[in-house]
């Protein structure tokens, strides 16, 4: 528990700096790094990429491939962020349509880049073909679940404290890679529940395959099979879990 109380602070403290000095400096102008939010309010964009960078920083150390596919998992989402800021489609059913008809959305290129990241991920993480399979699924997955319950302030870091927090008192590269992802969480969500930031896809998707990862590393056949049918089901029924979401936000 020490280590993983230590992995935890730092990722905390260096998603806190790197936010900070992303303030400071804001490239390309700070207009780029302002959004509205649900109910128009400006809010910064900081906090995701510095949770991103943080929580692949925590991952990487205690497993390379899981740290990389975090990273991949936050490039994606900051090509939504970016490149779909205005695209109102939502859901794997309107980018695949829109795939179908010759458009290659940021959506697309989000799904199967974080789905081709979680799968090398898998084949480093586990030694058996299913396993792998398995564990790309969960790591793909989870990413998109968190960013399923991204619709209200601090909903998704308050999602990933809340998974993420059983996996610290595991032993091995789980518990470290739960501590990375728990800590980048808990330094953003101050200022996302207080409307002052959002995390974004560059954020929620990190933060998410993170937790994948945590729960790859510390499961064997069984636990994958029963996270795999998880992220499957959430994302089958994807707009019941934001709509559940947004009721429970009171809106």
């Amino acid at each position: 528990m020490i280590r993983q109380g230590v992995s935890l602070v730092l990722s905390a403290a260096f998603t806190r700096a790197t936010a900070g000095a992303l303030r400071a400096k804001a490239p390309g102008g700070r207009e780029r790094w302002e959004r509205k939010n649900y109910a128009g309010r400006n809010v910064e964009l900081y906090a995701g990429p510095a949770s991103a960078l943080a929580v692949a920083v925590g991952a990487g150390r205690v497993s390379p491939a899981a740290g990389v596919a975090v990273a991949v998992a936050g490039i994606c989402g900051a090509y939504d962020d970016i490149a779909g800021a205005d695209d109102a489609r939502r859901g794997f059913r309107a980018h695949l349509r829109a795939l179908r008809d010759g458009e290659v959305t940021s959506g697309a290129v989000k799904l199967f880049g974080i789905s081709a990241a979680g799968l090398v991920a898998g084949a480093f993480l586990k030694e058996r073909p299913l396993d792998r399979l398995l564990a790309g699924v969960v790591i793909a997955g989870a990413a998109h679940f968190v960013n399923l319950v991204d619709v209200r302030p601090g909903r998704a870091a308050a999602s990933v404290l809340a998974l993420g927090a059983p996996g610290l008192f595991r032993a091995g590269a789980g518990a470290g890679i739960a501590a990375a992802a728990t800590g980048a969480a808990a330094a953003v969500l101050p200022d996302d529940l207080g409307e002052r930031a959002m995390i974004g896809d560059t954020g929620a998707h990190a933060l998410g395959a993170a937790l994948g990862a945590a729960a790859v590393a510390g499961n064997g056949r069984v636990g994958l099979v029963a996270h795999a049918a998880a992220v499957v089901a959430a994302a089958v029924y994807g707009d019941k879990v934001s709509e559940t979401v947004r009721v429970l936000g009171g809106t």
